[in-house]
């Protein structure tokens, strides 16, 4: 707290105009996640998070998960992001694109575990373009027509309307026509210019990452929008990035979730450097856990908020669940992303529906657009599917 008389006040009202979904505005926001303590702030995400997906019939808050797979068909990128420990250049020796076959080994893997989605993004490949992404897509749907394709983060689909010198328009054309259902929030980072010029100079800028969404959304189309905190960015530039995704929000109803992260540092390149301003330090649990709760209060327009258990481990994503989030994320098959950079949280579906109901919820299967989802669900066949047991797991085709 400040020593401003007024700040109990302005604190109260900030507090209670978020309760009631009022949209706070920049300097309101900051005033909370500076100056309420975390118990009050939380408890008002609680409200707000009970307000936006209320209880059923029966009196009991479901909170949800969704069983899929993150598929990276290549890791050679040309964007060179510093806080990246999955990329490698086009000619390291662990270079490598997936073969198809191997592609539909996983997938196999992924529908025989009861698995309904595959999220799948990667490198910035120099030499791959919108063809061989289509022809993947087409060739996933005929094998796997139950298996719904979330992929292609706003940057890679920048990057292959600046190769092929088109319109970003019509490269989401051409990809939704061949079995493209969404689009993940990826590389979002955080949306402002300052902060991306020093830790992604190579990667869509702000306006382009929101105008990958913005032609998706005009298409028809829905995706997820994300945050990575927690590195060079100041608490005003988080709320200037939840404020692109607000008003992105208004305009076009594409995001179904809001999903932050913290960044991990270690087997990054830029790790130590990108921490220098925060003492050489992560960030915290409190700070995630306050991050979570403001997302809340201050995206009431993105109707889900995910706590992560990928990078805060279960315990925390649990405590997430009574400060605002309302989804548990992905039970994910395979993550290579986060976990290049040494962090890993191997879990089962078992454990995080144990979670969910220690924490007071019903755990409840959901599909991309939130809605419910059968337990467990049937192959292509029709066949009943049985849970699945190893979910998070880092080995690299």
């Amino acid at each position: 707290m400040t020593s401003d008389p007024a700040d109990p006040i302005r604190l109260r009202d900030a507090a209670e105009k978020a309760v009631a979904g009022g949209a706070l505005t920049p300097p309101e926001a900051l005033l909370l996640y500076r100056a309420l303590d975390q118990p009050s702030l939380g408890l008002c995400a609680h409200h707000v998070r009970l307000r936006l997906v209320p209880p059923h019939q029966d009196g009991l808050a479901r909170v949800t998960y969704i069983v899929d797979r993150n598929v990276n068909p290549t890791n050679v990128c040309v964007t060179d992001c510093g806080f990246c420990a999955f990329y490698r250049s086009p000619n390291d020796a662990d270079a490598y694109v997936l073969p198809r076959e191997v592609i539909y080994q996983k997938v196999d893997e992924l529908v025989q575990q009861g698995g309904i989605q595959l999220l799948l993004q990667g490198g910035h490949h120099p030499r791959l373009k919108s063809d061989w992404f289509a022809e993947l897509f087409r060739d996933l749907k005929a094998r796997y027509p139950q298996v719904w394709i979330h992929g292609m983060s706003p940057p890679e689909i920048t990057h292959l309307a600046k190769l092929e010198k088109r319109p970003v328009r019509m490269v989401l054309q051409d990809l939704k026509a061949a079995g493209l259902d969404s689009i993940p929030g990826g590389g979002a980072e955080i949306l402002v210019e300052r902060v991306r010029k020093i830790i992604a100079p190579k990667k869509a800028t702000t306006d382009e990452w929101l105008e990958v969404f913005r032609q998706w959304a005009a298409l028809g189309g829905k995706g997820t929008a994300t945050m990575m905190f927690g590195h060079v960015e100041t608490d005003a530039e988080r709320i200037e990035h939840m404020t692109r995704v607000r008003e992105l929000q208004q305009e076009t109803n594409v995001f179904t979730a809001f999903i932050p992260w913290t960044f991990q540092p270690e087997n990054t390149a830029l790790g130590e450097q990108m921490l220098a301003g925060r003492g050489g330090s992560k960030a915290t649990v409190a700070e995630y856990l306050r991050t979570l709760s403001l997302s809340r209060l201050y995206l009431q327009n993105v109707p889900h908020l995910q706590s992560s258990f990928v990078t805060q481990g279960l315990k925390t994503c649990q405590i997430g669940l009574m400060m605002g989030a309302d989804d548990f994320g992905s039970a994910m098959l395979e993550e290579n992303v986060v976990s290049s950079a040494g962090c890993t949280h191997p879990t089962s579906i078992p454990e995080i529906e144990r979670h969910i109901k220690d924490a007071g919820f019903v755990p409840q299967r959901r599909n991309m657009m939130y809605e419910p989802v059968a337990t467990p669900p049937t192959d292509r066949f029709g066949k009943p599917l049985g849970q699945a047991k190893t979910i998070v797991s880092s080995a690299q085709a």
